[in-house]
């Protein structure tokens, strides 16, 4: 995401479901939000839908989800760590069927950026941001909306 060149530009553009996490700095938010905002056309809408904040991420927390159906059952486990400005989420799966059980994992790496740090990456690259602190899911919405001149 932080460095890419379509050869065209757009109306709208969207990185969702908290994609932008994976950046993982600032300086690389900075860039991403820059690089998205130069494929945008004249009026053109930069939407990104945050990962959550230093303060809403929640270090040490294990969170579980459970599947029970007659011939599938599913177990998620995760946990939550905070290294400086990065946070980790381990999850961990048991898939039963019938047939067989089977094990696997997925690490995730996110940073984790203030308010002002997304506002201030749209504003350096000349949009206007809009914050809608809902969004789509409860973690916010940013709207970048390049000028039309």
């Amino acid at each position: 995401m932080t460095r890419f060149d379509l050869g065209k530009q757009f109306d709208v553009i969207t990185c969702l479901f908290s994609a932008i996490g994976y950046v993982k700095t600032l300086q690389r938010l900075r860039r991403t939000i820059g690089c998205m905002a130069r494929h945008l056309k004249p009026g053109g809408v930069l939407i990104v839908e945050p990962w959550l904040t230093p303060e809403k991420f929640k270090p040490g927390l294990i969170g579980a989800l459970h599947v029970d159906q007659p011939r599938l059952k599913i177990s998620r486990m995760n946990r939550t760590v905070v290294k400086g400005r990065l946070s980790f989420i381990d999850f961990h799966y048991l898939i039963g069927t019938p047939e067989r059980i089977e094990y696997s994992t997925e690490y995730h790496t996110l940073g984790l950026f203030t308010h002002n740090e997304y506002l201030k990456a749209f504003q350096d690259s000349e949009l206007d941001v809009i914050y809608d602190s809902k969004g789509l899911m409860g973690r916010g919405l940013y709207i970048g909306l390049k000028s039309l001149a």
